[in-house]
């Protein structure tokens, strides 16, 4: 069904766009995910979800437990058109909420902070991580600290102890990616994902793309 709903698409968007959607879903992950906890500068919280689209990063998980998330448009570039962000604003948990949802995904928690011997060299990439980057001044929380199930950092070789939070999450996503397209893990989306993300992008391009998918279900469904 899938598959012929996403021809369906295709029959009607150009084939520059098909193209691009294939390509770049061929090298979107959701093996590496990023949470970002209370960022209050919006141009950093906005180069971060800059940094997960260029990066191949499906998903962005924010954490608002003080300040509300917006997206500063120059800065993200669209970003939020294609990669799917989770926001934590309900409840007096968001932080748990956040940390919990990505255990129960089989998610390894990685907490970034310059406080530990752990460098973004030594970080196991097997299983799926989520690294949970705090605020600009005071760093991850304590409340990230007691969930996290392992810390890194990013060596550091002069007189200032971190960089800004966007700086961080470009390098050790760099890093990271680096590090998966040397590795023979199975990290790319499956062929069954990537097809429901490109059935997702053709919506969100497309006027009525909801009522069209809409229609195209009904018709295939017969």
């Amino acid at each position: 069904m899938e598959d012929k709903i996403l021809a369906e698409f295709y029959s009607i968007i150009s084939d520059n766009k098909k193209e691009m959607f294939d390509r770049i879903a061929s090298e979107r992950t959701k093996h590496i995910t990023v949470a970002i906890e209370n960022v209050y500068q919006e141009h950093n919280a906005s180069a971060v979800l800059r940094s997960c689209d260029c990066f191949g990063l499906q998903e962005m998980h924010v954490i608002e437990k003080d300040n509300q998330y917006k997206v500063q448009r120059d800065i993200a570039l669209g970003a939020g058109r294609w990669v799917d962000m989770f926001n934590y604003n309900q409840g007096t948990q968001v932080t748990k909420d956040c940390i919990d949802k990505l255990k129960s995904k089989g998610y390894t928690i990685v907490a970034t902070t310059p406080h530990t011997e752990n460098t973004i060299y030594d970080l196991d990439l097997s299983k799926p991580i989520a690294l949970v980057f705090g605020t600009e001044r005071r760093g991850i929380s304590e409340e990230v600290e007691k969930m996290a199930d392992t810390f890194v950092k990013i060596p550091m070789y002069g007189f200032t102890e971190s960089f800004n939070i966007s700086v961080s999450v470009a390098i050790i996503l760099n890093t990271l990616r680096q590090r998966l397209e040397q590795s023979s893990y199975n990290w790319k989306l499956t062929s069954e994902e990537q097809t429901a993300l490109k059935i997702k992008w053709c919506r969100k391009i497309l006027n009525s793309g909801d009522k069209l998918e809409k229609h195209f279900r009904e018709k295939h469904s017969v």
